[in-house]
């Protein structure tokens, strides 16, 4: 578990770091019970990653049980170190990988569907995901065969035992274009091949990757069109579209705001689009190390939880899907000093508090799943 957390945790701190301190004016929500009245039925799917708010078996069997009464989809994030020695060298997996993949099929969630999201890239999206002895395999070109071999019988082993509707087969790519434009091109060649080869074994499955809606919306470069088209015209070549988008690391805090950066996605995506990690602050998050002081509340989450859920009817998306449907304030506790800090920036985007109290987004989630 803290080896998974360290890894999500610290992915996204560049950009927290350049967030604004400036305190905001919080938008009041609309009547949580009327505003998806206009609406029927509901056309998309919703669901939960199955991050677990505390570190119990219990807490993780609350989380499963959590997700099976409130979704009809959801998602096992993989974004973790891959085991590239024992792909390379046909030797035995290591035991901690394997346990976390039996674990996932023991618990799968039946009769709602499951999305995989797998990471190739490590923790900053700057180069390939470490191995379990804290390693980079070398290459010439992150294309090599034996990187592409090898990613091929890691996504293959996962999908052959969890066997999901769709796969996000790489988390956060456009990441890795902001960091290195040569690695960016060689990775679109690999990830293309390995694509390919998981197509042949899996014709049905619908295979995407994520980018970061909060780093393509006014993303901080120089060529900003020039980098907005490469990575859209990238994303409209995938079976469908997957977002992963946190509005406060962009210091987004009203309906306005959200809805501008949506608009840039529907202007410029034309597959079915899919969130496939999300969330928002429902308390101020103050982190004085980070230098960090940026003004939340549940009506504000509510507000951001409202938006999505329009845009997602209104725009025929396949499925949202919130990061963690509870306060992990428990799970916090057993973090290490060195990343409490950095466990504070997601800690609160719950829609129930660490007290078990549902907030106005839980409602508002609740209304809406009935449809």
């Amino acid at each position: 578990m803290k080896k998974i957390l360290r890894v999500f945790l610290l992915i996204n701190i560049l950009f927290l770091l350049g967030c604004k301190k400036d305190e905001v004016t919080l938008v009041e929500s609309s009547n949580t019970n009327n505003f998806f009245s206009e609406y029927s039925s509901r056309n998309f799917k919703m669901g939960f990653t199955t991050w677990s708010f505390g570190p119990s078996a219990q807490d993780v069997a609350d989380t499963y049980n959590f997700i099976a009464n409130n979704s009809d989809i959801y998602v096992e994030h993989i974004d973790r170190n891959i085991p590239w020695k024992a792909w390379m060298n046909s030797s035995p997996l290591p035991t901690e990988f394997v346990n976390d993949i039996d674990f996932r099929l023991a618990n799968k969630i039946q009769d709602i569907d499951l999305c995989v999201s797998i990471s190739l890239l490590n923790m900053d999206r700057s180069d390939l995901a470490e191995d379990f002895n804290g390693t980079v395999p070398s290459y010439s070109a992150m294309n090599d065969k034996k990187i592409e071999d090898a990613y091929f019988k890691h996504v293959n082993y996962i999908v052959e035992h969890l066997q999901p509707k769709y796969l996000v087969i790489s988390i956060e790519v456009n990441e890795l274009k902001l960091h290195s434009e040569s690695k960016w091109n060689e990775y679109k060649m690999l990830i293309g091949q390995v694509k390919s080869r998981i197509k042949q074994n899996y014709p049905t499955l619908e295979i995407s990757e994520s980018i970061t809606l909060h780093n393509l919306y006014q993303p901080d470069v120089s060529n900003t069109n020039e980098y907005i088209n490469d990575v859209v015209d990238y994303m409209n070549k995938m079976d469908f579209v997957s977002i992963s988008y946190y509005p406060f690391f962009k210091n987004q805090h009203s309906k306005d705001d959200f809805q501008k950066a949506f608009d840039l996605l529907h202007s410029r995506i034309t597959k079915p689009i899919a969130f496939v990690e999300t969330a928002h602050i429902a308390e101020n998050l103050v982190v004085p190390s980070f230098g960090l002081n940026i003004k939340g509340s549940e009506r504000e989450q509510n507000d951001y939880l409202e938006t999505l859920l329009v845009n997602a009817q209104e725009n025929n998306y396949k499925f949202i899907t919130w990061w963690a449907y509870k306060d992990f304030d428990a799970l916090w506790e057993t973090f290490p000093p060195e990343v409490k800090d950095l466990g504070k920036i997601w800690r609160d985007t719950g829609l129930v508090d660490e007290k078990d109290k549902e907030r106005l987004a839980f409602q508002t989630w609740e209304t809406v799943f009935k449809k």
